[in-house]
């Protein structure tokens, strides 16, 4: 981790390049006789799925698309399962999220693969209950209604799952509702609901304003998130040099933000509309770098796949490794 700001402009002056040389992928494009012409990447266009302006906010806060040669357009979403939606219709090329709705959307479907990886703390997802709630421990969940956010396959649904699991309860044993974050954070602030798991800014905001958490990610979630992209726009050559490039960029907005936290809290504040005090805590709790898909984050994915399908909580079995292309990001 640097803070050094010449090194972060030395390296975006060698992204186009790097990104190019890392688009071509040496396993998907044979050798060729003389050189191979790199694709106009000024007439492409990529839309960005965020959730809550997270990317978005470190990539200005940082500077770091300064000078691209593509367009970018931002599409930002509440929760994964929409932001998934999304890029199955072609409205959006990639998806940042949770390792679960990833692996929920490939379950449904979605002709999607991970291009990247983070891992941060399991802290930024929990389980909460109002401030006077009889609600002590995850065991007295027993016959309660729960609501998820935001869908079935989400991250706090598998924190759900994990924590009734641990506590010897069944999935049964709840009353399981799903809403997204914004009408839940209604809903629970109004006194209409019994437990909420949820995650980010909406689980920060809700703690700020006095919610008890019941039971965090730790020890339950990984604490992965990944970028995936359509395999549409993987396969159209534009698309996926200029995917490459923005990845590059993305890593060091996140080495940017968590070397300069303040800065990169009032930015996202300000871009996000959030109270200052529930900026500072989603930001204190959000501190990934972007890393290759390797073997470990395979075999993570792996591991929560099994477990959702063994719950038939995923109508089929993922195969982790067919789900990733590990040849668009390569770190800086």
């Amino acid at each position: 981790m640097t803070s050094d700001p010449n090194r972060i402009r030395r390296l975006l002056t060698m992204l186009p390049a790097a990104a190019l040389l890392g688009a071509c992928g040496k396993a998907a494009i044979p050798p060729a006789s003389g050189p191979v012409a790199a694709p106009d990447l000024s007439k492409v266009k990529l839309v960005l799925g965020d959730q809550v302006k997270l990317l978005r906010t470190k990539a200005e806060a940082a500077g770091v698309l300064e000078g691209i040669p593509y367009q970018i357009e931002w599409a930002s979403f509440q929760g994964a399962a929409p932001l998934f939606e999304a890029v199955v219709s072609g409205d959006v090329d990639t998806a940042m999220a949770a390792d679960t709705p990833a692996l929920a959307a490939a379950a449904g479907g979605a002709r999607v693969k991970v291009v990247a990886a983070s891992v941060s703390s399991p802290t930024g997802v929990a389980i909460l209950v109002p401030s006077g709630s009889p609600i002590k421990t995850v065991a007295d969940l027993k016959g309660r209604n729960v609501i998820v956010s935001s869908a079935r396959g989400s991250v706090a649904h598998y924190l759900l799952f994990g924590a009734l699991r641990e506590a010897g309860l069944k999935t049964e044993d709840v009353n399981t509702g799903f809403l997204l974050p914004s009408d839940a954070a209604v809903a629970f602030s109004s006194g209409k609901i019994e437990a909420w798991a949820t995650f980010g800014t909406y689980q920060a905001s809700a703690e700020i304003n006095g919610a008890r958490v019941l039971r965090n990610g730790v020890g339950i979630n990984s604490g992965i998130g990944v970028i995936a992209a359509s395999d549409a726009a993987l396969a159209n050559a534009g698309k996926r040099a200029a995917l490459a490039d923005v990845l590059r960029r993305l890593a060091l907005s996140n080495t940017w933000a968590n070397a300069h936290p303040e800065e990169y809290g009032d930015v996202f504040q300000r871009l996000t509309g959030l109270p200052a005090d529930v900026a500072r805590l989603a930001v204190s709790r959000d501190r990934p770098q972007l890393r290759a898909v390797d073997g470990e984050i395979v075999r993570q994915l792996q591991l929560v796949a099994d477990t959702f399908f063994e719950a038939k909580l995923f109508p089929r079995r993922v195969d982790a490794s067919l789900l990733v292309d590990a040849t668009l990001y390569r770190p800086v």
